[in-house]
């Protein structure tokens, strides 16, 4: 299960939308599988259906989390025109095996759909989700 604090959960829905119509994506640092950092990323690819981190911005944000003893807690993404749901290639890219994977869908500009997903060898599991005050 993901324990998330409603101003987190804000800030990714609010940077989903911002990047609406491409993918935003992020990253939610913190220690003990607890998101506390809210960082935001450029999706390289600035495109309406895909993501990918910028290699060098994801090269100083994991340098950054281990310095401050972090690790990415959650691993975001928006998908602007399908459900919250990972698709073949956000399965492909999931290399972090204690992430939780969000997925927010920005398709229903009047309806949030924030969803959260272990993937571990190709295998997703959704989770549920407790949003925190």
């Amino acid at each position: 299960m993901l324990s998330i604090s409603q101003e987190l959960v804000d800030k990714i829905v609010a940077h989903a939308r911002a990047d609406h119509p491409d993918e935003a994506c992020g990253v939610i640092a913190g220690k003990d599988d607890v998101p506390e950092r809210f960082v935001p990323m450029d999706n390289a690819e600035r495109s309406p259906t895909f993501y990918r981190f910028d290699s060098m911005e994801q090269l100083r944000v994991w340098r950054e989390m281990d310095d401050r003893d972090e690790e990415p807690v959650v691993i975001y993404h928006s998908h602007t025109a399908t459900e919250a749901y990972p698709s073949r290639t956000d399965v492909s890219y999931a290399s972090e095996p204690n992430a939780h994977y969000v997925l927010v869908s920005t398709r229903d500009e009047a309806e949030v759909e924030f969803r959260s997903y272990r993937i571990l060898d190709g295998v997703i599991t959704e989770e549920e989700v407790r949003f925190l005050p």
